[in-house]
């Protein structure tokens, strides 16, 4: 019996022994391949259909945006209350997302109704329809929401950023205005949904408390369908702008700014990218790094700020992103670049890179939680094309990586003049 009058052992998460719980693999009949994570401890099942129907692939913009949401929006023999009725009288969630490579529909149900569900997720992927009405209005709601996000400084400066990185016509520069919301023709979101859904490329992940006869469950239901097509080829047109340093005023009457401080940065795939994470984590990658500690703790400056690595497919970008007073913009920019000299001249010590294991383990163990997380980790993993081992490579250059190599890195990445600095107010 636990004897609670003995306080227990204080154990650091950087000594922690994680390992990533493997997955199966299996194809159904038209090649689709299926990742499943087995959980049988609570009667709950998620599955998710990733299609490489991102808006990289689109023609038009905000095309492959309004396809993935207009899927569960009217089939040919349900309209789209039908649909929603299905999913909510099973308990069920449907939810769909579309990023820049892909796009995806996820399920969470309890177990025992994805033989009820399934066959509907079918219909989405082969009989949608794009209705008239329910493009008209999305177009409504989406133009009016973007004219209100407009007048926001932060929206504003994440759009502009992108931009500025990659070039307007590269797939992660690209963003909407009200006039290509009303070029949205349902044709042409046909032509997308045949092209990239009915006939593109699909994987399945899928994790919970699984029936034993799941491979005959996804087979019969998804196992007949046009996918497991090549991906479509993307046009990554990098163009980014010249000029490094922009002030954008969007209201003159603005009281606060958003500040982007940015530069381009590698894929997973580069061999510095696991530990500029560490060097990330450092500077304002959580509550107690140097960033928060300096322009929230000490300045007032602001009150939160934060850099992290964009989650892109193809490559990346090294992003500080806060707000602060209009007045004080200028002197959190120069915080900004202080701190990055300071990794640059100073070894980080012996403390604080303990803390930002610890942080970093405790984080990683936090986000393997149950099955439907690792499944996501896997995911990620496996759309990125990385090998077996990219977990376990992780883990080690977290817990091994050393203070000169952090300065090295900085010295190496954090010169001011490889990044963007943006103001909007």
């Amino acid at each position: 019996m636990l004897n609670r009058r003995v306080q227990p052992d204080i154990i650091d998460a950087a000594d922690f022994n994680l390992h990533l719980k493997p997955l199966e693999c299996f194809t159904l009949d038209n090649g689709i391949q299926v990742y499943a994570l087995r959980a049988p401890e609570q009667e709950v099942a998620f599955a998710e259909w990733v299609f490489y129907a991102g808006n990289a692939y689109e023609q038009e913009n905000m095309t492959a945006a309004c396809v993935n949401y207009l899927l569960k929006n009217g089939t040919k023999n349900k309209t789209a209350f039908e649909i929603n009725e299905h999913f909510e009288f099973y308990g069920a969630y449907l939810n769909r997302n579309c990023y820049n490579e892909t796009a995806s529909i996820k399920l969470h149900s309890l177990s025992k109704h994805l033989p009820e569900l399934l066959p509907l997720v079918n219909e989405l992927f082969t009989e949608s329809v794009f209705p008239e009405q329910e493009l008209a209005i999305y177009q409504q709601n989406q133009k009016q929401g973007l004219e209100v996000s407009l007048k926001k400084c932060d929206f504003v400066a994440n759009r502009l950023i992108d931009k500025f990185l990659f070039g307007f016509s590269h797939p992660y520069g690209r963003y909407a205005s009200v006039t290509d919301y009303d070029k949205l023709e349902r044709s042409n979101l046909i032509r997308f949904y045949d092209k990239y859904y009915i006939n593109g490329k699909c994987i399945i992940f899928i994790a919970g408390n699984l029936p034993h006869n799941i491979e005959a469950l996804l087979n019969r239901n998804f196992g007949a369908l046009l996918c497991n097509k090549q991906a479509g080829i993307i046009n990554y047109n990098n163009n980014p702008e010249k000029t490094k340093e922009h002030f954008i005023v969007n209201d003159e009457n603005g009281v606060q700014g958003a500040i982007r401080i940015a530069r381009n940065f590698f894929s997973r795939h580069h061999p510095d990218f696991m530990k500029v994470q560490v060097l990330n984590n450092i500077l304002g990658g959580y509550f107690g790094s140097r960033l928060m500690s300096n322009i929230r703790e000490d300045k007032g400056y602001t009150y939160g700020i934060h850099s992290y690595l964009q989650n892109h497919i193809h490559e990346s970008a090294w992003m500080i992103a806060t707000e602060a007073g209009r007045d004080v913009c200028e002197a959190t920019a120069e915080e900004v670049f202080k701190e990055m000299k300071r990794l640059r001249e100073e070894p980080v010590g012996k403390e604080e890179l303990h803390l930002v294991r610890n942080y970093m383990i405790g984080s990683i163990l936090g986000d393997l939680d149950g099955p439907f997380q690792t499944i996501s980790r896997w995911k990620t993993y496996i759309i990125n094309n990385l090998a077996e081992d990219y977990f376990n490579k992780s883990i080690h250059t977290i817990k091994k990586i050393t203070a000169l190599e952090l300065q090295e890195l900085a010295i190496k990445y954090l010169q001011p003049e490889a990044f963007y600095k943006l103001t909007v107010i």
